[in-house]
């Protein structure tokens, strides 16, 4: 007899990227760890495979006193940490509007806190038909549905055709709906919206507005790995003075951008041009801090606040992770010039940690790339492929691998 609520005794969970570095981990152990690639993980790794950390932060965290790092902070995170993240989101690309931010356990708790508070239970979310496995989850453990549109059209561009129809869809049985974008460096396709890109969603969204509410989630998370920091988020300045039941909410983590994977710090931030929806969004995201974590990481907080507030050592970092997104974009060259060479079709790709292959079967073609000691996501779509944590020795040769597994099909 299952000793779990009804609601939750079937739950198992299936994580394709854990289970493929799994795979990658056993097959070092008989191999050793220079005989095999593993293009699996989504963090960054140097050139001699170790966890890349930025040493600004690790000297900054370190000076930290122990009070700071140990000490609670308050629910909605610590004021100058929220101001700052607003600053380090927008950059020079404010709109105009109403602000607020939550603290929140890095971008997953910010995306489970926009789909918690802003879809309706036993309702649709939608999102891309390429997107980060943990949405579903997140709607499922909050008893949202998720609900997809094609992300590409046929010229491998953003499917507008597709995302109208879909909303238009939704709408028809559903009086709100919450939209996720993950833009720019887009997870698992190192894809991007266009301004104009956005020009045609935001037009959608505000034709379809009347007697609705339509939440828009865009998630950030790897923002700092796509491009110099104003031009990527020049789009940002599209959400000035909106319709009041059109609701922006801007998913931010340190994981990424800081490589401070573990501590499990981000923050979720609103954009109303209603002071009335900003003062409810603080409200409802604070009873769900208090009601999952209680609050958050405190030291992760007081490091931002400090890298913050210190021009210079701010500065430094910023150059450092420069150096960090340049290694991972010079890694993500390497694969695309070679899959051009060889043929390989893969999504357009314009930054961040991860490059996508499309596939019929996914999994056969990774299992048959195991024979060449290559380790890569298979997805439902398709076959993910981790350039943040392949060294540039190691990804030239994998287009040209992932080829001949696809030729093995055909044959």
């Amino acid at each position: 007899m299952p000793m779990a609520a009804t609601h939750s005794s079937n739950r198992k969970l299936h994580d394709a990227i854990f289970e493929a570095s799994k795979a990658c981990q056993d097959a070092a152990a008989i191999h050793g760890a220079d005989a095999v690639t593993n293009a699996t993980i989504g963090v960054v790794l140097n050139e001699e495979g170790n966890l890349a950390v930025l040493p600004t932060m690790e000297k900054v965290y370190r000076s930290l006193p122990m009070s700071e790092l140990s000490a609670y902070a308050p629910i909605t995170g610590l004021p100058d940490y929220t101001n700052a993240v607003i600053d380090l989101v927008f950059a020079d690309n404010k709109p105009d509007g109403y602000f607020a931010a939550l603290a929140t356990a890095g971008g997953t708790g910010a995306i489970h806190h926009a789909i918690a508070n802003y879809a309706e239970r036993g309702e649709n979310v939608l999102t891309s038909d390429w997107f980060w496995g943990n949405y579903n989850i997140i709607c499922n453990e909050t008893g949202k549905n998720l609900s997809t549109f094609k992300l590409f059209d046929e010229e491998q561009k953003f499917n507008i055709a597709d995302f109208t129809n879909k909303v238009d869809e939704l709408l028809k049985k559903q009086n709100s709906l919450l939209i996720i974008l993950n833009t720019p460096a887009h997870n698992p396709t190192g894809f991007a919206l266009s301004e104009n890109d956005w020009d045609q969603v935001l037009d959608v969204i505000k034709s379809r507005v009347a007697n609705k509410k339509i939440s828009l989630l865009v998630d950030i998370a790897y923002i700092d790995f796509a491009g110099e920091k104003n031009a990527t988020r020049k789009f940002m300045k599209k959400f000035s003075n909106l319709p009041e039941n059109i609701f922006v909410m801007i998913s931010f983590s340190m994981s990424k951008s800081y490589t401070l994977y573990g501590q499990r710090t981000g923050a979720l931030v609103g954009v109303s041009s209603s002071k009335a929806v900003i003062d409810e969004f603080v409200d409802v995201n604070k009873y769900s801090n208090r009601a999952t974590w209680s609050n958050i990481n405190r030291g992760a907080q007081a490091l931002l606040i400090a890298l913050s507030k210190d021009q210079a050592a701010k500065k430094i970092f910023e150059n450092e992770r420069e150096e960090l997104y340049k290694m991972v974009q010079n890694r993500a060259d390497i694969f695309v010039n070679e899959a051009e060479k060889c043929g390989l079709n893969h999504l357009p790709y314009k930054g961040g940690f991860f490059i996508s292959v499309p596939a019929d079967d996914p999994v056969a073609i990774c299992n048959e790339l195991h024979k060449e000691l290559v380790f890569a996501v298979p997805l439902k779509l398709g076959i993910r492929i981790a350039a943040c944590s392949v060294s540039s020795k190691k990804i030239s040769g994998v287009a040209d691998k992932l080829k001949a597994a696809f030729n093995h099909f055909k044959n």
